[in-house]
This record gives structure tokens, sequence and C-alpha cells, in this order.
């Protein structure tokens, strides 16, 4: 069974195809950064009419990349949401034409269910059942995940995505988008404890929530106040850099363990654009009370594989999307159906 993914909720179009026997044999992504730098972010008009001019040429170039001839596929899987409307429906419309051309089934798949059960590509492989840290430029939760296709949000940011505070501290710094990554590789040179930056709702708050719109906040005022002395040193903004990562991973990681403790789980998956962070993998990679398992670089990104994998396990479950195509901007993990199937 030989299953094309197509994603396309945001501002990169991955492409993948994978093999029930021999696991994901092609992968291609095109990346939109030089498209939306300039702006700042992802203009979604524009993230649309990238998709549309990339998304065909780059599955023919993952077909040969695999060898095969597009009769060769069994399913195909796109990116129904959540995500970009414009940006969706290119995935979605492509990938279900392509679908009914071939005679073949297609399935929408969720985003942040893709990226859930990105590390399940791996060689080592987290068991049924664990918890979910999924944490993106759009996403921060905590999830129970008792079996596939089970999914209990535990836990959620009530403002700013961690991801989003890293964007947004980056380009209040001055640094080049997209931020995230900017921000961490400056944090590395930088001090963390030369500023006290505050744990938000970890002290005083017993539940599993997030917010970083308060972090943000600090640091601009810090910045800023900085700025107003003179001090605006390249020195400066690495510890800056350093004392906002340290904060939100220290978050992200004593949340972690607390919502463990709760449901009495031992492994933790850990998923999504923030999850290549290397200060988080660090942080983590040091527990010993609970096994970590990441997704390899390549997959903690939006990407195709993820998306291929994800559909292969639902069209094998028996599902299908009609020919109506839909694609659903805001799309609840809950509302999933469960998957009787095995892994693969």
């Amino acid at each position: 069974m030989r299953i094309l993914g197509i994603e396309t909720s945001c501002d990169e179009t991955g492409i993948a195809i994978y093999d029930r026997e021999r696991g994901i044999v092609a992968d291609t992504l095109y990346s939109q950064v030089s498209v939306h730098e300039r702006y700042g972010g992802v203009v979604p008009e524009l993230a649309s009419r990238d998709h549309i001019r990339k998304t065909l040429p780059l599955i023919e170039t993952t077909l040969n990349q695999a060898g095969l001839k597009a009769r060769d596929l069994d399913g195909i899987a796109y990116t129904a949401g959540p995500g970009l409307v414009g940006a969706l429906l290119v995935g979605a419309l492509l990938g279900r034409s392509l679908a009914y051309g071939l005679d073949i089934p297609a399935i929408g798949v969720h985003h942040m269910e893709g990226h859930l059960l990105a590390a399940l590509l791996e060689p080592l492989k987290p068991t049924l059942p664990f918890l979910a840290l999924l944490v993106s430029g759009g996403h921060t939760l905590l999830v129970e995940v008792a079996a596939l296709g089970v999914y209990r949000i535990i836990g959620q940011s009530i403002d700013d995505a961690v991801g989003e505070a890293f964007d947004k501290t980056a380009k209040l710094l001055g640094l080049p988008y997209p931020g995230g990554p900017a921000l961490a590789q400056l944090a590395e040179r930088g001090n963390p404890t030369r500023f006290h930056f505050p744990r938000p709702m970890l002290l005083d708050r017993a539940d599993l929530d997030f917010s970083f719109s308060g972090l943000k906040t600090h640091a601009m005022v810090t910045y800023k106040g900085l700025v107003a002395k003179g001090e605006d040193t390249e020195s400066t903004r690495a510890d800056i850099a350093a004392a906002f990562q340290a904060a939100a991973i220290d978050t992200l990681v004593a949340k972690s363990k607390r919502a463990l403790a709760q449901t009495g789980l031992k492994q933790l998956v850990v998923a999504g654009g923030v999850s290549a962070n290397q200060y988080l993998r660090r942080t983590l990679e040091k527990e010993t009370e609970f096994e970590t398992f990441f997704p390899r670089l390549k997959y903690c990104t939006d990407n195709g594989a993820m998306i291929a994998y994800a559909g292969y396990l639902r069209l094998q479950n028996g599902e299908h999307s009609e020919l109506t195509v839909g694609v659903k901007p805001r799309w609840p993990l809950s509302e999933l159906k469960s998957i009787q199937s095995n892994l693969g």
C-alpha cells in the first residue's frame, strides 16, 4: 500500500510517499521563506499562489524520486486543516482530483495529528498510551493519547502559542524572518541568567494550560528599557534571547512533567516546529523519570511525510473523504475518530 501525502497548510509545500513495507520512500519540501520574509510574516494570498505553482511539480519530483508512476499509488492524503483556508484548498482540491482521476481513495488529514504521529516514523517508537506535547507557531497542546485517534487535550495556550511568542520576540529584537529559529540561534550565544524572566502560569496555577503573551511583553519591556539606557548591543540581545528561551522552555518542560505525573504516563512525544529547538531537546533528554521521543529534525516542521503516514493509517482503517472537497481552518483534535489499525 503506497500513499501520497500532500501538506499545504501554511507556507511550506510538502510531498511524500509512504509505503507500508518500506516506510517513507520519497519526500520533498519547498519553503516559501523567500516569499514572505520581506513582510515579516506569512501573507495568506501569496502562500496560496505559491502552493498552486509548486504542488504539482513537487508531486512529479517525488514520484520520480521513488521510482514510481501515479498509477502505482493506492491512496492520497492531504491536509484538510487546521491552517490557512486558501492554502488548504490548494492541496485538498489537487489531492482529491488526482485521486478521482486515478480511481483511488483520498483522505483529508488533521495537520496536528500528522505532527503527533511523526515520531512513529522513527526506528525507536513510543508505545501507546503516551503524552504528546505539540508545539508550533500556531499551537501549544498537551494531549493524552490513549490510542490512535483517541486524543484528550489536557492543556493548551490561552493566548499566544509558544512558536508565535518566539517569532514575535525575535521581531522585537530585530532578527530576520523566520524569527523562532533565529532567536534560538542567538540564544545559544547568550547568558540566560543575566535577566530573570518569569515562568508564566507555573507557580500560581496548578493546571496544565500555558500563557506566553506576558513573557513576550516582559521581553519587550526589558529590551526597550535597555535601549533607553543606550545598552542595545549584540551581547544584550543575545542575553535577552537566552533568558526568554530558558523561561519558555522551562515552562513547557515543567507543565509536561506535571501532566505526566497527573496521568501516570511514562512516555512523552514532542512534535511540531518548536520540537526542533535544541535547548528543549537537551533539557528533556536529561530527564530520567520518563522517556522522550522526537521526530527527526526534518519531520518537526511541516512536511508531507507525516501527512502520508497519518493518511495511511486512516485509509487502512477504512476511512475516505467524499468527492465534495471541504477544509477546516479550525479543527479540534477531539473531533477525530479512533483508528482501529496496526501501527505501520
